[in-house]
């Protein structure tokens, strides 16, 4: 049975075998890796899982300026990652207030779906009353996921990086 948990130093190596899995260079948006993270050495990962445990921190929640962290597991394998960030900062009208990834091997579970399902819940006990949620034109699995958890599709819209789509969930 798969869990929603916040990162935690304890699953550093099943973290890197997800990572690892994806490829190089940045990786899904749900997990939070920044160009300049060193996640390899523990004391890296370590400094890592911190900034986002503050990132979700009670200082960060109350001035609307934070972002839950989850990672979506099941035992000692991380199969993806899933990010909420409150209110409207910098990064929420290029990649929405919800983005997640799940490892290739991990997917066509009903992974995505079910983690972002919990997260909307979490949303809605923030207090937002509509989320945005961003996905590359051509992902049909996010797609479709987005659209069964009631997204209404906004705009295509093109970027730096490819073509996205903007829905918003009103709850």
């Amino acid at each position: 049975m798969p869990e929603l948990i916040a990162p935690t130093t304890r699953l550093h190596s099943a973290w890197l075998e997800a990572r690892d899995e994806w490829g190089p260079g940045l990786h899904e948006d749900g997990f939070g890796l920044g160009p300049s993270d060193e996640v390899d050495s523990p004391d890296g990962f370590a400094a890592w899982v911190a900034l986002l445990a503050d990132a979700s921190g009670p200082k960060a929640v109350e001035n609307g300026r934070g972002c839950t962290y989850r990672w979506i597991v099941e035992g000692d394998r991380v199969h993806g990652g899933i990010a909420l960030r409150h209110g409207l900062n910098d990064h929420v009208p290029q990649c929405g207030h919800i983005g997640y990834g799940i490892r290739p091997s991990s997917r066509r579970r009903g992974l995505a779906g079910w983690a972002l399902g919990r997260m909307l819940d979490e949303a809605r006990g923030l207090g937002l009353d509509r989320v945005l949620i961003v996905c590359e034109v051509d992902n049909l699995a996010s797609v479709k996921t987005i659209e069964h958890h009631g997204g209404v599709l906004e705009e295509v819209r093109e970027t730096a990086h490819c073509p996205v789509r903007r829905y918003w969930i009103t709850f």
